[in-house]
């Protein structure tokens, strides 16, 4: 396989993982229509950044460290399902403490730009199963000759591109619909909804061996 023909299967595969819902949709969806389309970037940025840097780890052999070691891969595992389970909480919160008051915007105190980019990038950093997907899948597309740090970056910034173009449709869509779905008791059903759905991905996460 040469360095096309890999980008080329490896592309097929990741295109069919990011179009399937998750938790970076439901993420990406509730920042676009909350808090607007500079924070939904913002927060598809810092998703596609971790995203990055678990090309790059796997290519340089230190993600490696989740498979060969128990201990690493469950701290990494424990600290994901806590960091799901308080933002869940968070919006769940968020969605209480903001009932009083249908004259206000339904938007989140933490929908600043910098927030929202730690959240994505938090969100995929620690979700170990992002880091097991790398090691298992990018070695199977390293033509021979081709440096591995090069191929991982290479393979990797077609899954960010590919996710960048699927964001881009996500954010368009909330766009179209932003002015009804923001009245403040839609805003709260969101909020409770995508609270709920993040935390049923910690959950999934906390139950699911390595």
């Amino acid at each position: 396989m040469d360095v096309y023909g890999a980008l080329a299967s490896f592309a097929a595969i990741v295109a069919l993982l990011t179009l399937t819902p998750g938790l970076d949709t439901a993420l990406i969806l509730r920042t676009s229509l909350l808090a607007g389309r500079r924070s939904a970037w913002a927060v598809v940025l810092g998703i596609q950044g971790g995203t990055l840097s678990w090309g790059m780890l796997t290519a340089a052999g230190l993600s490696a460290l989740l498979t060969a070691s128990q201990v690493a891969y469950e701290v990494l595992r424990w600290a994901g399902v806590a960091y799901l389970i308080w933002m869940g909480a968070r919006m769940l919160w968020h969605s209480r403490t903001s009932q009083g008051d249908d004259a206000a915007p339904p938007g989140p105190p933490e929908a600043g730009w910098g927030r929202a980019f730690r959240r994505g990038l938090l969100t995929n950093l620690l979700n170990p199963k992002v880091g097991a997907f790398y090691v298992a899948v990018l070695p199977q597309f390293m033509p021979r000759g081709v440096p591995h740090a090069v191929m991982g970056v290479l393979l990797a910034g077609v899954h960010v591109c590919e996710a960048l173009v699927w964001s881009a449709v996500l954010i368009g869509f909330t766009g179209m619909v932003r002015g009804w779905l923001r009245r403040p008791p839609v805003g709260r059903a969101l909020d409770r909804l995508t609270g709920l759905v993040v935390i049923g991905f910690g959950l999934r996460l906390a139950i699911q061996q390595s």
